[in-house]
Parts: structure tokens; sequence; C-alpha cells
């Protein structure tokens, strides 16, 4: 009986809006699947209804919003806001009158508009920066958690799922219906130099006072970690090693962090843990631990090994840095109106955890502006706005070091901070996160120059 109590009040909600129940759909047989919009009322999905009253759920931005709307499909299922907003898709708030009328005339109701924190202008911008790339972009907001943008290439057309389903679902070479922002799994590269330096900042009370000197390399136990380009930076700090993402001296830091320490600074920052998310993730991995050798402690320090991200998980970290170390609940819904627009329920920024102090995050604030003013990030500085950020190139092929993939993960308005922007880009030229930062900065500049 308690159970019962407990199932139908604390978690009814949960379930009447789980996207596995499938219960849900029965609704569709008296109400017309809602709209869904961005932010400034652009439709992103909506449902045409025929003279006969066959109902066709079109996507009027086709490929654009691909992964992060996602597709309704009665065969092949839902994904994306399609999914994770299915209830209040079939949900009719419509005028109690009309909804009698409709009844007596056998008419169906029309269901709610599920109104998006996504803004079409800034993920068209995304999207044409990616270009051909294979990669993601997410922008949200610093302070709010908001989602304003999640673009993920290869993409598809929703529109022509059901003719092309066979090549999207077996193309492995490109995966098109692979969502990279949530679900790729990465090695981090030098992005991860950010989870290292919080890790020592932590565990040596007079990091300050750190300084290494940097030949180019580093060798413990017959394994030797290069510079990029082998590039000699002499005598380093923290902060101008972090700013030239500086190989050598992050692996001798990893070499004197306690082990276990390390690894419960990355699980504090949501590695190996469960991420806030209404979508389909991918859990980032941390695997270090006391049995791990020189060789792994060194890898993993610069962001290689075996540990494994996803962008939106560094947006989070990213986020929660530039918000002072809380990280608010990120959203991709600002509110559910009916069709007519009227309000029934509305989203608020809320924080979800805090994963490190305020002055961690300003010291990690003001290396990640460092990169920007001085460092491998500098082709942002000098802008109408200021940035902060890590650069990273991850080498994902263990025979072939110019197989890479390039990272940037940052932040507008260092003082302010009012957008972060995480970028990956597969397949680079093995440039030090060159194409990611160049890739943020013409998306950066279309949201400020509009």
């Amino acid at each position: 009986m308690g159970y019962l109590v407990y199932f139908t009040t604390v978690k009814a909600k949960t379930f009447v809006n789980s996207p596995y129940n499938q219960r849900q759909d029965s609704f569709a047989q008296s109400v017309v699947r809602g709209d869904i919009t961005d932010r400034n009322g652009n439709v992103l999905a909506t449902t045409e209804v025929d003279e006969d009253g066959t109902e066709t759920r079109t996507y009027p931005y086709g490929s654009l919003f691909s992964h992060v709307i996602g597709y309704n499909d009665s065969q092949f299922g839902k994904t994306g806001l399609e999914s994770a907003q299915n209830f209040d898709l079939l949900t009719s708030n419509a005028f109690f009158m009309e909804k009698i009328q409709n009844e007596f005339k056998g008419e169906k109701d029309q269901g709610d508009t599920v109104v998006t924190t996504l803004d079409a202008e800034l993920q068209q911008a995304a999207y044409d920066a990616l270009g051909e790339n294979k990669g993601a972009v997410i922008v949200m907001e610093a302070d709010t958690g908001k989602i304003l943008t999640l673009v993920s290439k290869p993409d598809f057309d929703p529109n022509t799922l059901a003719e092309n389903w066979e090549i999207l679902n077996t193309d492995e070479e490109n995966s098109p219906l692979l969502n990279r922002a949530t679900n790729g799994s990465y090695a981090p590269g030098s992005v991860f130099k950010i989870v290292t330096a919080l890790a020592y900042m932590r565990q040596d009370t007079d990091y300050n006072s750190y300084s290494y000197d940097c030949q180019g390399s580093i060798t413990e136990d017959n394994v030797t970690i290069r510079c990029f380009n082998g590039t000699v930076h002499g005598y380093e700090d923290l902060r101008s090693s972090f700013a030239n993402s500086c190989n050598a001296s992050f692996a001798n830091i990893g070499l004197s962090l306690d082990v276990d320490g390390y690894r419960e600074t990355a699980e504090s920052l949501l590695f190996n843990k469960k991420l806030p998310s209404v979508m389909d993730y991918t859990k980032s991995s941390f695997v270090l631990d006391s049995k791990s050798g020189s060789a792994e402690i060194m890898m993993t320090a610069m962001g290689q090994g075996k540990t494994m991200v996803s962008p939106y998980h560094m947006a989070l970290i990213t986020e929660a840095i530039a918000n002072g170390g809380t990280l608010m609940q990120p959203y991709y819904v600002d509110k559910v109106t009916n069709y007519t627009g009227t309000e029934v329920k509305k989203n608020v920024p809320k924080s979800y955890k805090r994963i490190m102090t305020s002055e961690e995050a300003a010291q990690l604030k003001e290396y990640m502006a460092a990169v920007v003013s001085e460092g491998t990030g500098s082709v942002l500085s000098g802008r109408s706005y200021t940035v902060a950020g890590k650069t990273g190139t991850a080498e994902y092929s263990m025979t072939d070091g110019e197989k890479t993939h390039s990272w940037f993960t940052g932040f507008t308005n260092v003082d302010n901070p009012e957008l972060v922007i995480t970028v990956i880009t597969e397949g680079s030229d093995g440039s030090a996160g060159g194409k990611a930062v160049s890739i943020a900065g013409a998306v950066l500049d279309s949201y400020y120059n509009r």
C-alpha cells in the first residue's frame, strides 16, 4: 500500500512523461500532435493534416535540427525532443468548450506547443561553420543552462526518414543517426587539462609556486611524452603550462598526483557519473586507479589514454566554471503553451550541483582567459567580445599520430560570462585545436554581430 501511494503521487509524473510509456501514443487517437518551435516562434516540427484526415509530421528546417529535435515515426520510433516531450505534444489544453465541440463532431483536439530554448539563427550559423566536418557544436547560456544550439554532423533529413532508413541505419562510416554532441565518446585531448589542473590545485595548496622547465618532451619508465610539434616552452608556471597546453608539464603534474584523489576530482566533475539530461547520452569515463602505471598516468594527464568524454559533458564542465562553480540544470524547453499561445507551464533556471568552489572556478577562468590572451587560442582575441577557453588536439590512432580530433571549449564575456560553446571536429589536420577554434569564432561572431 505504501508503494502504491508513492507510485501514484511521487513517481506518477515521471512515469506518465516517460518516453517509454507506450500509453502516451494512445493520446494520438484524440489529439493532433503539437508543434515544436524555437525560442522566437520559428516552427521546427509540425503536423500537417490532409482533407482525408491523414497526418504527416514535417520538419520545415530539414536536417538542421535533426539530432536535437529528432524524429517521430510510427515505424521507427522517436528520438530527441520528439521523444522527451512526447507527453506534452500529445496533450491538448485547448479551450474546454472547443474540446467538447470536437468530441461531438468526432474531430481531434490540437496538441500543445513546445517552445524550446533553441535559436534557429544561431543553429544555422553553427551548422554552416561546421561545414562538411564530422563533429558537433553546442552553445548554451552560462548562467541559466539554456541550450541554444546543438548541431551534430553527419546528419539526416527527418522528412525523408522512411525512404532512407536502410542507408542511414547501416552507414557505419558516417553514423548519421548518432548524436555526436551527447552520444559521441572522444579522447578529450588537452581540454582535459582543465580536470588535471583542478586536481593539482586541490592536492597542492601551493600550486601558484609550481614551475617546470619544458624541453619539448618528458620521459618516464622508457615512455616519452612530447609537446605539440616538439615545442620547447622553457620555464613555466601552472598558468603558462595551461595557456601553452604544455604536454610535458602536464605529464609531470600527473606523475605528482595522488591517483585516488585525481579520480575523486574527475568524478566530482561527473566522470563515471550520471549527467543531467532529458535526452540519451553516453557516460564519460575516467579509468585511472592505484594500479595504473606511469605511462597511463602521463597520457591521462594530457587528455589521452583511456579517458573518454562527450562534447555535451565538456560543455557542462565549462558552464560550471563560467558560473562560479555551480552547474545549472541544462534544459531545452522554455515553456509549453496551448496551440493559441496561452502558457500552460514554464521552465525556470535552477541549480543542478556545485561541482567546484567559486575560488577554484575563478582560478580556472583566469587560466582559460590566458589561453586566448597569450596561448593556443589567441585567434579569438581582439574581437568585440572577450573569450576564455581551452583548445585540444586528441590523437585517436595508436599507429598514426596525424589522425586527430580538434577541440575547443570556452565561454564569452569573461567578466560576466554569457555564452558557453564547445566544438569538436573529427579527423582534423593535427593543428593544435585550430579547426575547432575557428569554428567557435565563426559561431560567436554570428551571434555578436547580428
